[in-house]
């Protein structure tokens, strides 16, 4: 299952923590006049944002979670940068909203470090793992009402089918749909056990030998559908990318394929240049306003992935603003 934070506790090192620091300290670096704002739009465990605060001394933090236990270990973890610090219970589409209420008009870094954390992982009581028995909840924030119960056992079965297919990239999304369909009327779905048994038994023996855990995309898909994260991202990322100032950087960590493919879309667009082909020069206003800071999707270490095998799944994407919006 794809996180943001692979480690629990006061040796947590987050993911591609080096590179991320490579690519968004010289942003904050750059700024004369004000201190420069760094934009953690999934704070976690607030690794990322210690790193960034110790190498620029001047740096302010925003940091959003819409996990309130993610925000009180932040919280603990940065009180020693004081004022420095800014933590708001948030989604990251409240971007505009979170800013302007901060009395903040640009943030020079920002950074996506999507997915589940270690302590979501690991809490058995959030329902996110399908390795041991937990009610099968699933949700970022547990103050929104949407459960994944709620989607196992009150969904129809093509929408079922639908968000398997979508959001898991599951083959056997109908199989599966259909086999929770007939179980639910016996009884409503409660634990992760039950799911993942059935999700096992459903799928061809033949293609559970290979893979890992069956159970893994049904697990990711549920997550998605009761979090909403894919539309977030979608809104997210434009609003993150219009905060920035020229010269400003975005990164963005990224754990499976669809969050990744939405990364490259968005990134890609504004780094297009939008002149009629058959011009010889770039039209004002049509010039790219960013610029790719990374060539495709970069990966971590295989030392990383070596003593961190939740990381091994991460994709890295990265873009600087060149140019004012028009």
């Amino acid at each position: 299952m794809d996180v943001g934070d692979h480690a629990a506790g006061a040796g947590h090192v987050p993911v591609m923590l080096g590179r991320v620091l490579e690519l968004l300290v010289p942003a904050a670096e750059a700024v004369t006049g004000r201190p420069p704002v760094y934009l953690d739009a999934t704070l976690g465990m607030g690794g990322h944002a210690e790193a960034m605060l110790r190498a620029v001394p001047e740096l302010r933090l925003i940091g959003l979670d819409r996990d309130p236990a993610a925000l009180e270990r932040s919280e603990r973890r940065l009180a020693p940068f004081g004022d420095r610090v800014t933590l708001e219970h948030a989604v990251y589409d409240q971007i505009p909203s979170v800013l302007r209420r901060h009395g903040v008009a640009e943030a020079d870094a920002v950074l996506f470090d999507l997915g589940v954390s270690s302590p979501q992982l690991d809490e058995t009581d959030r329902g996110f793992a399908y390795s041991h028995d937990a009610p099968l909840d699933m949700r970022m924030d547990p103050t929104q009402r949407l459960t994944a119960a709620e989607v196992v056992n009150g969904y129809p079965p093509a929408e079922l089918a639908r968000i398997l297919r979508e959001y898991g990239e599951e083959r056997f999304a109908q199989r599966i749909a259909s086999a929770i369909v007939r179980e639910r009327e016996r009884a409503p779905f409660e634990s992760t056990r039950r799911l993942a048994e059935l999700v096992r038994t459903s799928i061809p023996a033949a293609t559970r030998r290979t893979g890992g855990n069956p159970a893994k995309r049904t697990f990711q898909a549920l997550r998605i559908e009761v979090n909403g994260e894919l539309d977030v991202l979608r809104r997210a990322l434009p609003a993150a990318l219009a905060a920035l100032p020229v010269g400003g950087r975005i990164a963005v960590l990224s754990y499976h394929s669809l969050e990744d493919r939405i990364t490259k879309q968005v990134l890609a667009a504004e780094a297009a240049d939008t002149t009629p082909p058959d011009l010889p020069v770039p039209l004002p206003g049509h010039e790219p306003r960013f610029r790719l800071l990374t060539r495709g999707a970069e990966l971590p270490s295989d030392e990383e992935t070596t003593t961190n095998p939740r990381a091994g799944s991460v994709r890295l994407r990265a873009a600087e603003r060149v140019r004012e919006a028009t």
